[in-house]
């Protein structure tokens, strides 16, 4: 796997050693707030977690590891092809970050792996990832209800897609 720098950021191979970073991501109640599953209690959920991240087939997705600062903030990537996502720490948050991780991951989908678009799933209280996916130029394709339980909460979703550049028509 490669790794890719930007001005602030590492983007690189999560580590088993990534562990309790990832788990403090894992287990915040801020940082989960809109994510598919409810905060990790346990390290061994994020231990399992951790190792689906790792074991990633090249042919089937590509996920980054996050560093800022020398310390890792979170991840993002494309876990399964085409769909994209991101989860960082809530201290790192409000500083373009996640663009600035989005923008190399995006272009490497397009340039490197020949995808024809992109999709993502959001949480629709989820608020500034629909705006920043749409500064990104995803556009929204669909809505629907009760599309995910994380715990005991029924979530939403909105659905939304890139397509290449490099497509013929787009």
């Amino acid at each position: 796997m490669v790794e890719i720098r930007t001005e602030k950021l590492l983007l690189r191979k999560a580590l088993h050693d990534d562990l309790g970073a990832f788990h403090a991501i894992l287990s915040d109640a801020r940082a989960m707030a809109f994510w598919y599953r409810p905060p990790h209690e346990d390290l061994a959920v994020t231990q399992a977690w951790l190792a689906d991240m790792i074991e990633i087939a090249p042919n089937i997705g590509e996920d980054f590891a996050v560093e800022f600062e020398g310390k890792l903030i979170g991840k993002a990537g494309l876990r399964k092809f085409p769909t994209i996502g991101l989860i960082f720490h809530p201290d790192v948050w409000g500083r373009g970050l996640a663009s600035e991780s989005l923008r190399p991951i995006i272009d490497r989908a397009f340039t490197e792996h020949g995808l024809p678009m992109i999709e993502a799933d959001v949480d629709p209280r989820n608020e500034s990832s629909l705006r920043l996916l749409s500064r990104l130029g995803f556009v929204e394709t669909r809505r629907e209800r009760r599309t995910s339980l994380a715990g005991d909460e029924w979530c939403d979703s909105v659905f939304l897609r890139a397509h290449s550049p490099h497509t013929k028509g787009h």
